[in-house]
């Protein structure tokens, strides 16, 4: 269906049946997009009577006959243990890698337009392993390597080469060849989907860019990388200096600003934007969209949960 987004319910233990209700009250500023919620229909329904929120539900199984305007529609994700609503961590993890699995296989077939998925906390789930949905999405895919994390605002995006790693592994996880393909990938994605070629900000990895020193992986990966992307005609500055990069991105007119880390570009993104930003993934088959926000597993039940991340994700499908 070429306006139906299914959006995976995610962690069980979170905000998000919270937040999927109160986007579906403001329904109207997506228009023309349906949603389809993929999950557990049961839980989700008692989490929604617990905090008082008032919205008809419609479990379904197939996509024939199905109203999608009256009633919040659940892609019905079966729980395969006695205590539906007691999670260990093997059954949480059972239960969010059903409904991943669910939903990008209904992407493939093209029954939905895309994904969004809710927060999950990610050590629950992956446990040590540096992955996250992005790198899930793309290995279930057959694209892992591909993959690209793109945190979008009209104002500024942000991209980082490495993702759920530690910080003593990046520099050995840092190449030139990661660094053209990935901006290559976004550099496509902004021109199909904006219409226009973005300028990038290309960060260092070390601090002042260790002053250009030939062990520096400035002077080694980063700089042989910028050179060869502007050979191919993209639009980029750098290597800039972390310090002040985000403080001259509006001067230097720059649109992506691409960190060597996931902290050195998400830290400081958050700070200007807040939670005014999805998260995208680039390099699969389909959209894959989240919020920018985790479980808020600290205010569980207390109907304060804002929906703006999760309806800016909808409303992006209209772009």
């Amino acid at each position: 269906m070429n306006n139906l987004i299914g959006i995976i319910a995610g962690d069980p233990e979170s905000i998000n049946s919270e937040i999927i209700a109160k986007a579906w009250k403001k329904r109207k500023s997506f228009k023309k997009l349906n949603i389809l919620i993929i999950g557990n229909y049961d839980l989700i329904k008692k989490q929604l009577k617990k905090i008082k929120i008032n919205v008809e539900l419609q479990k379904i199984d197939n996509f024939n006959k199905v109203s999608f305007k009256k009633k919040l529609n659940i892609y019905d994700i079966p729980l395969k243990f006695k205590k539906p609503f007691r999670f260990s961590a093997k059954n949480k993890y059972t239960y969010i890698i059903n409904s991943l699995n669910c939903g990008i296989e209904l992407a493939n077939k093209k029954k939905i337009m895309g994904l969004i998925n809710c927060p999950i906390n990610k050590k629950e789930i992956f446990g040590e392993k540096p992955f996250g949905i992005t790198e899930y999405m793309a290995k279930k895919n057959k694209r892992l390597g591909d993959e690209v994390m793109l945190i979008y605002n009209k104002k500024l995006s942000v991209s980082p080469i490495t993702t759920h790693i530690k910080l003593k592994k990046v520099p050995k996880n840092i190449s030139s060849l990661k660094i053209i393909k990935k901006i290559i990938t976004i550099n496509k994605f902004f021109k199909k989907r904006f219409k226009f070629k973005p300028k990038f900000g290309v960060l260092g990895l070390n601090p002042h860019n260790d002053e250009f020193r030939n062990d520096s992986e400035e002077k080694k990966i980063i700089i042989p990388a910028i050179k060869r992307l502007k050979s191919k005609n993209i639009f980029l500055d750098g290597p800039i200096s972390t310090d002040t990069a985000f403080l001259d991105f509006k001067k230097k007119k720059i649109n992506v600003i691409i960190g060597m880390y996931h902290d050195q570009v998400l830290s400081p993104f958050k700070t200007i934007f807040r939670f005014d930003a999805v998260n995208i993934t680039l390099g699969i088959p389909f959209l894959r969209i989240s919020p920018d926000h985790g479980t808020g597993r600290e205010i569980i039940g207390k109907n304060i949960a804002n929906p703006n991340s999760l309806i800016e994700c909808i409303k992006f499908f209209k772009n």
